[in-house]
């Protein structure tokens, strides 16, 4: 499931980034589509790297993600800014996920 998530994940981050380029509204919404996808298409890659190893991970990265992008899609789509409070969950769940990933590398 997890594979699944991250392959429509990264669709998503795709369709984001190109609406950000070509349809935007503004260019903050572009930048806000822009960084959205970015993260998202990122983490979406790092979580099929790691799914055979670390599931937990890359379970926490792909929802962290979510988090992170989608508050950003929605502010770029017209949501009220203090959403933008919501992004720095998904991002420290984000990190979260990265740390833990390097701590069942160490442990073998």
């Amino acid at each position: 499931m997890i594979g699944v998530l991250a392959a429509l994940s990264a669709a998503v981050a795709i369709a984001a980034g190109a609406f950000g380029a070509h349809g935007a509204a503004n260019p903050q919404a572009a930048e806000w589509l822009r960084t959205g996808g970015l993260y998202q298409l990122i983490h979406a890659i790092g979580a099929l790297a790691i799914m055979g190893v670390a599931r937990g991970p890359a379970a926490l990265q792909l929802g962290g993600a979510a988090i992170f992008a989608f508050s950003l899609y929605a502010m770029a789509l017209g949501a009220p800014k203090w959403l933008g409070a919501v992004t720095p969950i998904g991002g420290t769940l984000m990190i979260a996920g990265w740390i833990w990933t390097a701590w069942i590398y160490w442990r073998g």
